[in-house]
């Protein structure tokens, strides 16, 4: 919303800021012109500059919101890991799938955990959501409970937020106990 509001901001100045100069251009004396249209274009520099800053300022709020959110994640993740205890290494007991966008933007990735051994397991999973340079995006935690031995079950993951892009889902960590 208070992008949209700059947006119009500067366009209405740049409106004005190009007509103003198309009639400050008009003056046939070769003195600067004192006319209601350069008062325009002087106000239009201005408000297009106030535009400017306030664009800037919003977007680096959006920026660190994202980034906000990725550390709220991140640290929700590394609690959940942190609280298993006597958990093994399984990354090799999970597979993650491709990603799909959901209706409200987020993505959605499907796990696939087997375990491999001879006594019941619960799991909890990170899965990392991460761009095409392979930036970290977003990361969540899915808990598997007691899985039979030999027994495959499906799970999903989904990010906190609308993610932009492209987008993998890998597995970060995955503990078996």
């Amino acid at each position: 919303m208070e992008r949209r509001r700059v947006h119009r901001a500067l366009a209405a100045a740049a409106a004005v800021l190009t007509a103003g100069a198309g009639l400050a251009g008009c003056a046939s004396s070769a003195r600067p012109p004192v006319s209601p249209a350069s008062s325009a274009v002087s106000a239009a520099q201005s408000a297009l500059a106030s535009g400017a800053s306030q664009f800037a300022t919003a977007a680096s709020g959006l920026a660190s919101q994202a980034a906000s959110a990725l550390a709220s994640a991140e640290s929700a993740a590394s609690s959940a890991l942190a609280g298993v205890k006597g958990g093994l290494n399984a990354t090799g007991d999970v597979t993650v799938g491709s990603v799909v966008r959901g209706s409200d933007g987020t993505a959605d990735a499907p796990v696939t955990v087997t375990n491999h051994q001879s006594k019941p397991s619960r799991y909890t999973i990170e899965v990392d959501f991460k761009d095409q340079s392979g930036k970290l995006l977003d990361a969540v935690v899915v808990n598997i409970p007691e899985l039979a031995p030999g027994a495959t079950t499906e799970a999903a993951a989904r990010s906190h937020r609308e993610l932009p892009g492209q987008i993998t889902a890998v597995v970060g960590l995955a503990l078996r106990y």
